[in-house]
């Protein structure tokens, strides 16, 4: 019946539907069990090759309409984990300027599974940290960033140049992912000094983390680029990981196949010639 509603027929003529499309294909797509329909492993291939074929098909009518107002070529652009696009005019102002056939397109909604997007061919460029190259990709190497420990302006730590582990242990801490990875915070710094935070409910989105830092209610490590609006503004305080620090590797993972022509490859270089001459992506 919900299905029925959301195509804006009956449900009669939807059954109708079904039982036509598993005549002509002489298989079954839906089993009923406990009076639900469940699909069949045949119905679930169908429906992602379905969705692939139809995102294909709207982006196609997209570049068509494009194609009429110059543009030669649309390049879709995503960023791992971060929402953060303060970079992003000056970005599409130096493409201009370089490549003026080609317009981004920002696909802010993989940046969950940003690799899967690209391999499913829903993203061209995907943003990400850390130095690993999935099977199938090819790495433009971007900037290097630090992370910061980020607090609230009036936190007593906000003063400090770095913090340690025995400074933040039991202060509430904020992450989007609980996920320790080897070159961050967690393996860094409070593994070795066995002192740790006290970890609230994960908040999936970095800029609500953001958000919640500036009102008080707990403090979080970033990247230093996606949090320097706010830390510019005054809204928070930062500090650095340990005396040393923490710096993390930004790239551009494209597919294989696009690498060394054409202009994804192309939109990778200039992304990585622009923040080499901006410093990364403040």
């Amino acid at each position: 019946s919900d299905a029925a509603e959301a195509l804006g027929v009956t449900s009669s003529a939807l059954s109708h539907r079904i039982k036509e499309a598993e005549r002509r294909l002489d298989l079954v797509l839906f089993t009923r069990m406990h009076k639900r329909l469940r699909m069949t492993p045949a119905a679930e291939y169908l429906a992602d090759m379905a969705d692939r074929v139809l995102s294909e098909m709207d982006r196609a009518e997209r570049d068509v309409q494009r194609m009429d107002r110059g543009v030669e070529h649309v390049v879709r652009i995503a960023v791992e984990a971060y929402s953060s696009y303060h970079w992003l005019p000056g970005f599409t102002a130096y493409l201009k300027t370089q490549l003026p056939g080609i317009e981004l397109q920002v696909m802010a909604s993989v940046i969950r599974e940003p690799v899967r997007a690209l391999t499913n061919r829903r993203a061209d460029i995907v943003i990400t940290s850390g130095d690993a190259i999935p099977v199938g990709t090819n790495r433009i190497d971007l900037f290097q960033d630090e992370l910061m420990f980020i607090f609230p302006p009036n936190h007593p730590l906000a003063s400090h140049e770095y913090v340690e582990g025995s400074d933040i242990e039991g202060e509430d801490f904020f992450t989007y992912s609980m996920t320790p990875e080897p070159d961050r915070e967690f393996a860094r710094l409070f593994r070795p000094s066995e002192r740790y935070p006290r970890w609230l409910a994960p908040v999936e989105m970095p800029e609500a983390i953001v958000e919640l830092v500036a009102a008080g209610q707990g403090c979080s490590v970033l990247a230093g680029w996606a949090v320097r609006p706010a830390l510019t503004s005054g809204r928070i305080a930062a500090a650095r990981v340990g005396k040393e620090g923490i710096t993390v590797s930004w790239g551009a993972l494209i597919r294989s196949e696009d690498k060394g022509t054409g202009p994804i490859f192309e939109v990778g270089q200039t992304h990585a010639k622009w923040s080499s001459e901006s410093g990364g992506f403040g």
